[in-house]
């Protein structure tokens, strides 16, 4: 109610009268007739209190004063230096925009993402274009939140839009390649057409592995992808053995990250920053979640793989800074660990507790 309330503080009504004639203005959302304006920066609009809220809360309350300079534009802010000046603070929205409406994803905040997505493809579109590389990002993005949203149809229509910019541009990076492949393959896995999902997780496992490597955790997602298709075709055996690809290539690289920590290198802060995102913490441990899930279901349990999964799972919380939830993945894990004669993670899961013990003075640690 409080957050409400001085939402509602923020705006007033728009008088009609006190418009330019010839001017109507529209929704920042919606883009219908706006009955709003924002009185932070008053150069905002909405059709009701409900989009400017979800807009508030998805990305204006970061930018709102940002957008000042932006959208007060004189003929003397459009010529020269003050117009490249113009669009790098355009450029800047666009970098605000993209990490803002990435982190809400990630978190699968779909619809928060949603007005973040928007303005970022508004302000790509206004300096690249519609049809060029440099907007694809920005479409991507949008089509992502939509696709959470469950509105597949403009999904439909924004991929299409990107496939045919990157097919009529050789020169585009795999990156994009491999993210359009991967919204692709999500479109047709949530339509029912596994065998274009299958085809387009195939190619993103392609590009990610030229720029990448095959053995990252980057390419791995695709096999994670691969595998949900597979068990929804009843292809239970190719499904463990992509789970099981997936697995330890986690486990490798979250256990080169714990190490780099433990033994305090140069500059670990900045290694783990960029080896590993901790925006994207909540997408990696529902993959991992679902793994142990279908391991822990299957008539014949590999308790090794329980193992390594709960090793993961324990290991990357302790990168998140919640020891308490390490603790307890990492007990798990120990424990079955130790059904198996001569185990040869037993004595690695031992020093990672050993670890968060020595860390652990609140019993009750909170989530970074």
């Amino acid at each position: 109610m409080e957050e409400g309330s001085q939402l509602s503080a923020t705006t007033s009504r728009i008088i009609p009268l006190a418009l330019p004639k010839g001017t109507e203005k529209v929704c920042e959302l919606c883009q219908r007739r706006a009955k709003l304006l924002c009185n932070k920066c008053r150069v905002t609009f909405y059709c009701d209190a409900e989009h400017q809220q979800a807009d508030w809360a998805g990305i204006h309350g970061r930018i709102c004063q940002l957008l000042i300079p932006i959208r007060t534009t004189t003929l003397y802010s459009l010529q020269g230096a003050e117009h490249f000046e113009m669009q790098l603070k355009k450029t800047e929205l666009i970098e605000i925009c993209r990490l803002e409406a990435q982190r809400k994803l990630s978190e699968r905040k779909h619809y928060e993402a949603l007005p973040a997505a928007q303005f970022c493809l508004r302000c790509s579109i206004d300096i690249h274009g519609h049809c060029t590389v440099q907007a694809v990002p920005a479409y991507l993005l949008l089509a992502e939140a939509n696709m959470g949203l469950g509105n597949l149809g403009l999904v439909a229509e924004l991929l299409s839009q990107v496939e045919w910019v990157v097919l009529k541009s050789p020169d585009c990076g795999h990156t994009l390649r491999r993210q359009l492949h991967r919204s692709l393959g999500l479109l047709h896995t949530v339509t029912g057409n596994l065998e274009a999902a299958l085809f387009n997780f195939a190619n993103y496992i392609y590009f990610a592995s030229e720029e990448y490597g095959p053995e990252s955790a980057v390419t791995c997602q695709g096999y994670f992808l691969m595998a949900d298709v597979f068990a929804k075709q009843g292809k239970m055996t190719i499904t463990r053995s992509l789970y099981s690809t997936v697995i330890q290539t986690w486990h490798v690289h979250l256990s080169k990250l714990v190490q780099a920590h433990v033994q305090n290198v140069q500059t670990p802060c900045m290694l783990l920053e960029h080896s590993y995102d901790k925006s994207q913490h909540a997408e990696v441990d529902e993959m991992l979640r679902t793994i142990l899930e279908f391991e822990e279901k299957n008539s014949t349990q590999d308790s090794g793989q329980i193992a390594v999964v709960t090793h993961c799972r324990a290991m990357l919380w302790f990168l998140r800074g919640d020891n308490f939830k390490a603790a307890g993945f990492g007990s798990t894990a120990l424990q079955t660990s130790q059904l198996i004669p001569n185990h040869d993670l037993t004595e690695c899961i031992q020093s990672l507790l050993q670890l968060v013990s020595s860390l652990q003075t609140d019993p009750h640690p909170k989530s970074g």
